[in-house]
């Protein structure tokens, strides 16, 4: 095992001085002199000489000229920043990591670097160090952290068009396997793929509540829950166990590694339940009847409709040539998920982040929220900055609130759709604070200074902090809440 850069916690000075005091040692034991021999050389005693080995004293530039006279190299030779042996690397490794924080931190004495000690058993330490230091960044990863990694996950499903075609053939390849020639996936089908891969099933009463299935690799078994969450799949839950093991899942390495294989794994579920050569020939008749609609490809593959959104954007780029847009917005006005590859403006924050950001009041991720008829779809076109865009949004109820999910596409494509025809119209100028984001001038006025509302703890781990009066409350709504509720006098 190579010393690892993950030790390297010191400064410059710290690391020449060991390197260097590893490098003088090796000089000596090859001349054949004693501690006491270069410390006569040198005008120092051998316990001085014994601390610059050990790299515990920086050297002035006249004792560095001395040293190598004595040694017989050149200054270079001795300030070179390479290790002079393999040991010599392993034992600076092993100092430095002594001396950073998270060695100090623990409760652990000083190791004296003595020839005894072995190579494997430095080796042994240091690796523990490394995965101390892991397990230590890992937790204190920050917020901005996570969102940059999705941030680069969402630009890279950009830049493919949101269409995996890898997964694709996996899924064909494991749907043949079992014989589902098309059309809906059956809870039966389902088992027989979990068969195919050497799984049985098991539903269970007690599933650990931080879970939605539990596979146990070594017996072949996948374990869930005997009973579904209001407006859950459980075709989904099994598919996505089983992604898991077709894809070889296995311990992120950080948290950009879990965000791609919840990607990859949720697609190939999604890709398993809506088959893209049945899913693509649905959706190209749709068009050329100029008829497409998520609804219809929900309803086509018994699927929830997220997940027909889902697959949609999988597919209408890459088959139907049709840029789009995809949001999921929780009834607060935050965006839980999003994709676009329509140039659609969404909020982001300082890094680029979209996730926990508030969607303008104006598009109709928000307003389909004020709609009373929820059965039927909702369609707006709302003019924007960077044009003008047809969206088709639903409100989807779960245990975390209620959420709109919407496609959307610029208005040059809309002719493919139904809802085209849709007479509701708004414009937003967001980013522009003046759209929606300040309240009216006299609503502000009346209550900016008589108010206190107390924000639910943001629930998006990818959020950052949003400005406002008050972090994450939409402050138009309070005072509308403060005005419609205030006592007015007769």
């Amino acid at each position: 095992m190579e010393p690892s850069a993950a030790n390297a916690t010191q400064d410059e000075s710290v690391l020449d001085s060991l390197t260097i005091g590893r490098r003088i040692r090796q000089l000596r034991s090859d001349r054949g002199l004693t501690l006491d021999d270069l410390g006569v050389a040198l005008g120092r005693a051998a316990s001085q000489v014994s601390v610059i080995e050990n790299g515990k004293r920086e050297l002035r530039l006249g004792e560095l000229q001395k040293l190598s006279r004595i040694l017989g190299v050149t200054t270079d030779e001795l300030l070179s920043p390479e290790a002079p042996s393999r040991r010599a690397a392993l034992e600076i490794a092993l100092e430095r990591a002594q001396r950073g924080p998270l060695y100090a931190s623990l409760p652990l004495p000083s190791l004296p670097v003595r020839k005894t000690l072995s190579d494997e058993a430095i080796e042994t330490i240091l690796g523990l160090h490394d995965e101390l230091q892991r397990l230590h960044q890992e937790r204190a990863a920050t917020p901005e952290e996570a969102r940059r990694a999705n941030t680069e996950l969402r630009r890279a499903m950009r830049k493919r068009n949101n269409y995996f075609a890898e997964l694709e053939s996996t899924a064909r390849g494991l749907l043949d396997a079992v014989g589902h020639a098309g059309g809906p996936l059956s809870q039966r089908v389902a088992s027989d793929l979990a068969t195919h891969l050497g799984f049985t099933l098991h539903y269970v009463p007690d599933l650990p509540g931080s879970t939605r299935s539990v596979t146990d690799l070594r017996n072949g078994r996948i374990y869930l829950p005997v009973g579904q969450a209001a407006g859950s799949d459980p075709r989904s839950t099994l598919l996505q166990a089983l992604a898991s093991h077709v894809l070889g899942v296995t311990e992120p390495k950080d948290y950009a590694d879990f965000l791609r294989q919840r990607v990859e794994t949720n697609y190939l579920a999604g890709a398993l339940m809506v088959p893209e050569h049945t899913a693509v020939a649905f959706l190209q008749a749709a068009k050329d009847k100029r008829e497409l609609s998520v609804e219809d490809l929900r309803d086509a593959f018994a699927v929830s409709y997220e997940t027909a959104a889902h697959r949609f954007t999988n597919l209408a780029t890459q088959h139907l040539g049709i840029p789009v847009h995809f949001l999921k917005v929780h009834e607060s006005g935050t965006i839980s998920k999003a994709y676009e590859n329509d140039n659609a403006a969404f909020p982001t924050d300082a890094l680029g982040a979209v996730e926990g950001q508030l969607v303008c009041r104006f598009w109709s991720a928000r307003r389909v929220f004020d709609v009373a008829d929820r059965f039927s779809p909702y369609h707006q076109y709302t003019d924007k900055p960077g044009g003008t865009y047809w969206c088709t949004s639903r409100i989807q109820s779960s245990s975390r609130g209620d959420f709109s999910v919407s496609v959307g596409t610029p208005f040059a494509h809309v002719k493919w759709f139904r809802g085209r025809d849709t007479a509701n119209r708004a414009v937003s100028s967001c980013p522009d604070e003046n759209c929606c984001r300040r309240p009216p001038a006299g609503l502000a006025g009346r209550w900016e200074q008589h108010s206190l509302p107390s924000a639910r703890m943001n629930s998006s781990l990818l959020a950052a902090m949003p400005t406002g009066m008050y972090p994450g409350v939409d402050s138009t709504e309070v005072f509308e809440f403060l005005e419609n509720h205030a006592p007015h006098s007769g």
